[in-house]
């Protein structure tokens, strides 16, 4: 939805009064959320000053009055998506036959639950048990179908802290991917049974043992960037499975941080953001406790 801004106040005033019946606190958070835009550019700051005759852009507001608590959280939300944080450890997709936790279980119960069984989450991609990040849903099957048809056309960024330095400040690393009998992922010649894998990088930041790098995923193949850093001798930290330093048993710090995307229904250009955890860059020198 667009707005032209009839008087000059801060950005959650004019939201406020726009959307009538939401509270100061849910427009605070849609504004955090990165759904937001001025002239086109994400606003995230509520007390930004918006100007007469400058045009918002938002993501239209619902409000359901629904108490139901989210197992995960939530990021973004509308009536036909839902993007939330995935804590390391946690399945997003269940195994056959077993009655473990997964993302996807506990957010199909949320999405039951808040739409009085009208609806339920579906898987549009996934992460690693052993990676973080934002995580996006579908409330329907028609909606993930065309967020797969499209997905090629999402930016997925990562943050990952890997050992060592690349060559390159910034590079493109391409392999042909295939499961090894050992369940492990490695790159080999082209074949008809191995998948091509494109991973984009840059250094963000150079640490005394460590670099700090943005990835930006082309394809979504098993367990891509970890192999692709890796190969390339710099393995991500935590990641033992494949070459990392074992010393100390740690979290993987591979953070999916940021996902972009034209919206299948609204057409609406979407951008959903995190934060770097806390912790991301921390190494002390004893194991790390996590699912």
């Amino acid at each position: 939805m667009k707005i032209t801004v009839k008087k000059t106040s801060t950005i959650s005033v004019i939201l406020l009064e726009e959307f009538g019946s939401a509270s100061k606190s849910k427009v605070k958070k849609l504004i955090i959320s990165g759904s937001i835009k001025l002239n086109g550019k994400t606003i995230k700051k509520a007390d930004t000053i918006i100007q007469t005759g400058e045009i918002l852009e938002y993501t239209k507001y619902k409000d359901t009055g629904s108490k139901v608590h989210a197992p995960f959280q939530i990021v973004f939300e509308d009536e036909y998506l839902v993007a939330v944080i995935k804590p390391a450890g946690v399945l997003t997709h269940g195994e056959t036959g077993k009655k473990t936790l997964s993302l996807l279980k506990a957010m199909t119960e949320y999405v039951k639950e808040e739409s009085k069984g009208k609806k339920r989450a579906f898987i549009i991609h996934r992460l690693d048990r052993e990676v973080a990040g934002i995580i996006l849903l579908a409330k329907s099957e028609e909606v993930m179908q065309l967020m797969k048809e499209n997905w090629q056309n999402t930016e997925k960024l990562y943050y990952a802290l890997i050992e060592g330095q690349p060559k390159d400040d910034k590079g493109t690393i391409n392999s042909w991917l295939k499961e090894s009998t050992q369940q492990k992922m490695m790159s080999v010649p082209q074949s008809e049974d191995a998948k091509l894998a494109i991973t984009h990088y840059r250094v963000l930041e150079k640490l005394a043992e460590h670099s700090l790098l943005e990835v930006n995923l082309e394809t979504g193949r098993k367990n891509q960037i970890r192999v692709h850093f890796s190969e390339m001798g710099c393995p991500i930290v935590g990641d033992r499975r494949y070459g990392a330093d074992d010393t100390y048993i740690r979290q993987i710090r591979l953070y999916a941080f940021s996902l972009s995307f034209t919206h299948p229904i609204t057409k609406e250009e979407i951008k959903i953001e995190s934060k770097m955890p806390y912790n991301f860059l921390k190494l002390k020198a004893e194991d790390e406790k996590y699912k």
